[in-house]
């Protein structure tokens, strides 16, 4: 499936109770100390941590007395970012708070303060690493694996929808809007130009981006843009039940040839089942398959090398697909599940909450594989055919480990690379 499905965002994740940070003194913008607002009746009862962002006047005081109203309240900051503003300043704060104290009742107490636009969501201690850590280990894993982009930029900027479109539309070959070279901010949507030349659109309806987080974001496709296409090289070769020697990696632009060959193999049933579509289409969209940039891909080949099955891991909006194809001859030897469970558990890795397969009811192989996960799974029908959805809350247990891990789904692993 290739054009964005309806999706409602998931409920805010609750805190899980992370040690309570030492209170003290922090700096105000002034330069003055300001008190740290403290949560001593929060030492012996529940906490919760929250994320909240509140726009105020960039004058002194205009911090001490936020941060006044919050230790009236037993609110405890850990952690404070300012985003300057031609008019005022975005503070976002990470805050440990009573459990008892509503989101409401905290942001009556920051406008009585002078804050306005005031925005905040449950947070986890995920949230407790700060900032600049946070973006270098986001900048070393886009520098090692080019299909990190889209993942950085969504805990880079917080939960948002973030769309790659390549230069031209790999169905009808069409042109795609490009976006400007030095990239376009328009209050709750930025689109900046990716480095192959398509369009990288970031949008966030609920809140606004700062020109800060709009100049964050444009650092990372930068940094991008400088490494060029690269994946991790790692592989696995395991045993299939009747003794044939497998190879599964991650595959790019460089196995397009081959991936065209396998296409050639198969029968035009296989490739429709996989495709949706007129048969003759199929070979439009590898390019865009195997291109790191909108999602994963990884490769099964034989031992003489040739490839006999892809496994494709696509970030679509707020939702991520899974799709498999295998040539005909190498079917029900386990290669589909094995391909499908490294692909689930790279999304898991990822953070997705749910990935979802489409297919046709009578594609009983992908049906069974899905159902091979053990994991809660959702049917639905969309024009004729079959979705299904899993989801991902129980895949750290149930899926095993991602690609370059052990594992022996389709047999004991003979070697690694």
């Amino acid at each position: 499936m290739w054009g964005p499905r309806p999706h409602v965002p998931a409920p805010p994740r609750g805190e899980p109770g992370a040690r309570r940070a030492p209170a003290g003194r922090r700096p105000g913008r002034d330069g003055r100390t300001v008190p740290s607002s403290s949560a001593p009746g929060a030492a012996s009862g529940a906490t919760v941590l929250w994320r909240m962002r509140t726009t105020v006047q960039d004058a002194p005081g205009s911090l001490a007395a936020l941060c006044t109203a919050m230790a009236a309240h037993e609110v405890d900051i850990l952690s404070l970012q300012t985003h300057p503003l031609t008019e005022g300043t975005v503070d976002e704060f990470l805050l440990r708070a009573p459990a008892g104290l509503a989101a409401a009742e905290l942001t009556r107490a920051v406008a009585r303060a002078g804050g306005t636009g005031t925005w905040i969501e449950r947070a986890d201690a995920h949230d407790l690493v700060d900032a600049p850590t946070r973006v270098l280990g986001l900048a070393t894993r886009t520098a090692l694996d080019a299909a990190e982009l889209p993942l950085a930029l969504r805990q880079l900027l917080g939960r948002c929808t973030i769309r790659s479109l390549p230069a031209r539309s790999p169905g009808s070959g069409r042109a795609v809007e490009a976006a400007p070279v030095e990239g376009a901010l328009e209050d709750t949507v930025m689109r900046l130009r990716a480095p192959e030349g398509g369009v990288i659109t970031v949008e966030r309806p609920y809140l606004p981006f700062t020109p800060t987080e709009f100049a964050r974001a444009r650092a990372l496709v930068e940094l991008d843009a400088r490494l060029g296409p690269r994946i991790p090289r790692a592989q696995d070769v395991l045993t299939l039940p009747e003794g044939n020697a497998i190879t599964v990696r991650r595959a790019d632009a460089a196995d397009h040839e081959a991936a065209k060959a396998m296409h050639e193999r198969c029968s035009p049933r296989t490739l429709s089942m996989r495709y949706h579509g007129p048969v003759s289409d199929a070979d439009r969209y590898l390019n865009h398959l195997l291109s790191p940039r909108f999602g994963r891909t990884l490769t099964v080949q034989t031992a003489s090398g040739r490839i006999v099955g892809l496994g494709h891991l696509l970030w679509d909006g707020d939702e991520t697909e899974v799709a498999l194809l295998v040539e005909d001859e190498w079917q029900r030897r386990g290669i589909g599940g094995e391909l499908l469970g490294r692909l689930v558990a790279m999304a898991a890795e990822a953070g997705c909450a749910s990935v979802y397969a489409v297919t046709q009811a009578s594609n009983t192989g992908m049906v069974a594989a899905m159902r091979a996960l053990d994991l809660p799974l959702d049917y639905q029908i969309e024009e004729g055919t079959l979705v299904i959805t899993a989801r991902l809350e129980a895949a750290s247990a149930a899926a095993p480990p991602p690609h370059g891990q052990p594992r022996g789904r389709a047999g004991e692993p003979a070697a690694r690379d």
